[in-house]
């Protein structure tokens, strides 16, 4: 039996996600946190933390720094240095310190991530959207938009790479012309890398941004986390990758009294997963594949709905915009299905469906997708 088809009860558990509809039968599949069990790698590694009984303020041990540096290098051909790692409490906590650590408007493309719309105005940013194109099947950024959104102002770009929610893989392409974009109006680029294992295209391969050129790398903060790809969110284990030494100064005072240090099971965690989990990795792709191909198929099935090809993450980004619904969000939660509302991501009209899961309970939530669309 596939071990990722293992059903795990999170009822009643500390889980946000299954809290959020706890005495309803509502299966939640919104936030982006899977159902599976950690590796157990992951596992054992914290349990052998525990071991030693004191719990005090911890440090990054240099075993945690060599476990990221050589993770980067075997899967993307990325080289980088001990001295250019900062740690951070979580990914989110990485964005809202670069809109601080940065002067001028930030720029991003929609739809997006919430707290990429949140960050600048928590820091006192104008926020420069460009929409992003969308086809029925195929999403885009447009270079001509990314233009006419740029002003002298303009001094941060926050790529999501993969992006959440549409699921791109950006392409060399795609990546060269927010680069070029970038060099021309002297931005400095945050590129959140998080769902970076989660490539589903065997064809296609995560380009980390600040590979691109030497001058790219010194004017990017890439952001980066095991949590999503090992479904450790919980631990609050993240960093970001700084090359340019001025550039990571700023980002370091923009930390000072606001961002706490990483905890020492984070740490234990961030190391094994790196380290020791490539097979445990690879089954967790297939299992995804799999899923999304259900998923594909049902959406499919629906001539209400659309989605574009999930090329990564485990999110599919649903147009329910034909259904003609007030509360799209609402609707299918009267119907068994917790999804998350596009309206988060600056997008009125779609849904989040999370699909990182057993196929049991994926099963279901297709059966209750199609009732809640024949009921609309």
């Amino acid at each position: 039996m596939n071990p990722f088809d293992s059903p795990i009860d999170r009822s009643g558990s500390d889980s946000i996600k299954w809290g959020k509809y706890a005495g309803r039968d509502i299966l939640p599949l919104w936030v982006a946190d899977m159902d599976f069990a950690a590796p157990p790698a992951v596992i054992a590694a914290i349990t052998q933390r525990l071991a030693h009984p004191v719990l005090g303020y911890g440090q990054p041990p240099a075993s945690v720094a060599d476990a990221v540096i050589d993770h980067l290098e075997r899967h993307y051909d990325w080289r980088i240095e001990a001295e250019w790692i900062v740690w951070l409490p979580g990914l989110v906590t990485g964005l809202n310190v670069a809109c601080r650590a940065v002067d001028g408007a930030v720029q991003t493309a929609t739809p997006v991530y919430p707290p990429f719309l949140s960050a600048p105005r928590f820091s006192g940013r104008e926020l420069q959207r460009i929409e992003l194109d969308f086809d029925d099947r195929h999403w885009s950024l447009d270079p001509a938009r990314l233009a006419a959104a740029t002003t002298r102002d303009s001094g941060l770009y926050l790529l999501c790479h993969p992006h959440n929610p549409v699921g791109r893989c950006w392409s060399r392409r795609e990546l060269d012309t927010i680069a070029e974009h970038a060099e021309k109006n002297d931005l400095i680029v945050c590129a959140d890398e998080i769902h970076c294992g989660l490539i589903l295209d065997e064809d296609k391969r995560h380009i980390p941004f600040a590979t691109l050129s030497p001058a790219i790398a010194r004017r990017t903060i890439t952001l980066m986390a095991p949590s999503k790809t090992f479904n450790i969110p919980g631990l609050g284990c993240a960093f970001a990758v700084i090359s340019e030494p001025a550039l990571r100064r700023r980002f370091l005072r923009a930390m000072d009294g606001i961002v706490p240090h990483v905890n020492v099971l984070g740490f234990a965690a961030c190391e094994a997963a790196y380290r020791d989990c490539d097979d445990w990795h690879a089954g967790l792709l297939g299992t995804l594949r799999r899923n999304r191909a259900a998923v594909d198929a049902a959406v499919n099935a629906e001539k209400c709905l659309k989605m574009a090809p999930v090329e990564a993450t485990y999110l599919a980004w649903l147009d329910v915009s034909e259904l003609g619904l007030a509360d799209p969000a609402a609707h299918f939660e009267s119907h068994g299905l917790g999804l998350s509302d596009g309206r988060d991501f600056g997008a009125p009209g779609w849904l989040r469906l999370n699909f990182g899961c057993p196929q049991a309970t994926l099963d279901e939530a297709l059966r209750r997708l199609h009732r809640a669309c024949a009921a609309a």
